[in-house]
């Protein structure tokens, strides 16, 4: 997948020795993200990706379609999804790989975050 950084107004990229690109979403995943926005007439919004506090682990992701970003984040295209995410978040989230999952019982995004060195039984949380 191609994957460039963006800089938009009130925003900034990587800091200098980080990836310019924390997350990578499959072709799936991009095509849910493509989806959504479509569907919901959402041209022009940001996918934002964030880490905050939840479950038992202790944090957890929350995924957004946002129009705009907030000062200081970092964003990202990838295969035409506008991407966002805080420097906070940005750390957490390095390397991860998300993928859209459909099963029998339900669907979902699908993290893969190498820094996450355990989760919660029910996968909600995780810890680094």
């Amino acid at each position: 997948m191609d994957t460039t950084t963006t800089p938009a107004s009130n925003t900034s990229v990587a800091p200098q020795g980080e990836p310019s690109s924390p997350v990578r979403l499959t072709a799936a995943a991009v095509t849910q993200v493509k989806k959504v926005i479509q569907d919901q007439g959402f041209q022009d919004y940001f996918f934002s990706i964030r880490v905050v506090p939840a479950g038992c682990s202790g944090l957890g992701y929350d995924l957004n379609l946002v129009r705009e970003m907030k000062a200081g984040d970092l964003t990202w295209e990838q295969d035409g999804v506008k991407i966002a995410t805080d420097a906070l978040s940005n750390k957490y989230l390095s390397g991860t790989e998300i993928d859209f999952v459909s099963s029998v019982t339900g669907a979902g995004f699908k993290f893969n975050n190498p820094n996450a060195k355990s989760s919660c039984g029910c996968g909600t949380s995780f810890s680094t």
